[in-house]
């Protein structure tokens, strides 16, 4: 059994790690930057505030910790964290994890390219030629593919020239990142606002641009983005 503050430290460790902020711990794992903000670690009447296992399964999916480093590093226990971060890296050792140790490529294409027929099918899965490839450690069998941000729609959160990982199978809620493309071609990465059975309406990052709304059957696919490199 593991503490609130002991999974807390264990945050602050991976990030100093990282050699990174919080913020942008937070930002790499497509989380908000405020995720992990000490006033996110308790409510206003003092009660404890845990991390989801959704977000620790991102932060370490986004730095390739595995499970044992992340437990080593609520115990405070450097050298089983450094242990176990030669298991992942290496391969060797009972508990190695396969999926790190040469992350398999996944398709890459520009946000403004995908705009363009040929490149998906009805699914919104990548098809046809003309796509690149980035190194990505993703779940086994899961579909995913990267592109990469154009434009400043999304900034802060999502610069210009940023990788985003996408995933047409995962299911989507309000106010999760995603990508969407029209019947018109157009493509943008967006937050989910609401969706109902006739409409979507999605919401900018950057205040200077506008939210939108369509019609579904303006819609050709929606796709959740799960990780970010930056």
């Amino acid at each position: 059994m593991f503490s609130h503050n002991q999974v807390w430290a264990a945050i602050d460790a991976l990030a100093q790690d990282k050699d990174m902020s919080v913020s942008r711990l937070a930002r790499n794992a497509g989380l908000d930057p405020t995720t992990f903000n000490k006033s996110k670690r308790t409510s206003a009447d003092g009660r404890q505030r845990w991390p989801s296992t959704e977000s620790l399964h991102k932060i370490m999916q986004a730095t390739d910790t595995g499970i044992d480093q992340f437990v080593a590093l609520m115990q405070n226990d450097r050298a089983s964290f450094e242990s176990a971060y030669g298991k992942l890296q290496t391969g060797f050792g009972e508990g190695a994890q396969a999926s790190f140790q040469v992350p398999p490529s996944v398709p890459l294409l520009g946000l403004a390219q995908a705009g363009a027929g040929g490149f998906f099918d009805d699914a919104g899965l990548p098809t046809g030629e003309g796509w690149d490839a980035v190194e990505f450690p993703r779940p086994d069998g899961e579909a995913v593919y990267a592109l990469e941000i154009s434009g400043d729609s999304m900034m802060p959160l999502y610069r210009d020239g940023d990788r985003i990982i996408v995933s047409p199978a995962a299911s989507i809620r309000r106010g999760d990142r995603v990508v969407v493309r029209t019947h018109e071609g157009e493509v943008m990465a967006k937050v989910l606002a609401r969706r109902t059975a006739k409409l979507i309406e999605l919401e900018s990052i950057n205040p200077e641009h506008e939210n939108r709304e369509f019609q579904l059957t303006e819609i050709d696919w929606v796709a959740r983005i799960v990780w970010a490199s930056q």
